[in-house]
């Protein structure tokens, strides 16, 4: 972030330059590229019980470990290959998360044989297009919807892990499913959203 950059930006963007970068070039911008959809689904299942920023700080990390994010590969993963990531002290050492990971590899696999993309599998639970809310501030943001619940209880259905209701709102937010950047936000109405 530069020093005599003046605009309004979410609260939780703070002044961290990761978080601002995320904020101002990733979050909230839909995303319907099905590699993309499965590293965010993965990475908001990693973040459960840390911050974000720290996930974040180890994307790179991740993508390394996870070969991309390519789900073809991580399904063949074996014992072998969680013990690997079990030792790799660039990304989160848990061992649910890395055989959810696995397992989600898999479901992921599935629903894209099923609906032709995980796009169209996760896109339908917000009817296809982005729900423009407009939040006064970050205090009146849910942590849950009707529509994450569905979504989580989909996911669950079909054999994917560490997908409850908070962490599907968390991507829903983060693929851009859902535009929940403050109405005070420069990138509110960059992202088609209208003041209340």
């Amino acid at each position: 972030m530069k020093k005599n950059d003046k605009r309004i930006r979410c609260q939780w963007a703070g002044n961290d330059k990761d978080y601002c970068a995320y904020h101002d070039r990733e979050w909230g911008v839909p995303v319907h590229d099905d590699h993309l959809l499965f590293e965010f689904l993965i990475l908001e299942g990693m973040q459960a019980g840390l911050s974000w920023l720290t996930i974040l700080r180890k994307r790179d990390n991740f993508r390394k470990a996870f070969h991309q994010f390519n789900a073809n590969k991580i399904e063949k993963y074996t014992a072998q290959d969680v013990e690997r990531l079990m030792g790799n002290a660039g990304i989160i050492r848990n061992r649910l998360k890395i055989e959810s990971t696995i397992a989600n590899a898999r479901a992921w696999l599935e629903v894209q044989r099923e609906f032709g993309s995980g796009d169209v599998f996760l896109w339908q639970f917000v009817d296809g297009a982005p729900v423009q809310n407009a939040w006064p501030d970050i205090r009146a943001i849910p942590v849950r919807t009707a529509q994450s619940d569905a979504m989580s209880h989909a996911l669950k259905k079909r054999g994917f892990k560490f997908v409850g209701s908070t962490i599907c709102y968390a991507f829903m937010q983060a693929v851009g499913m859902v535009n929940d950047h403050a109405v005070d936000c420069f990138r509110h109405r960059a992202l088609g959203g209208k003041r209340a």
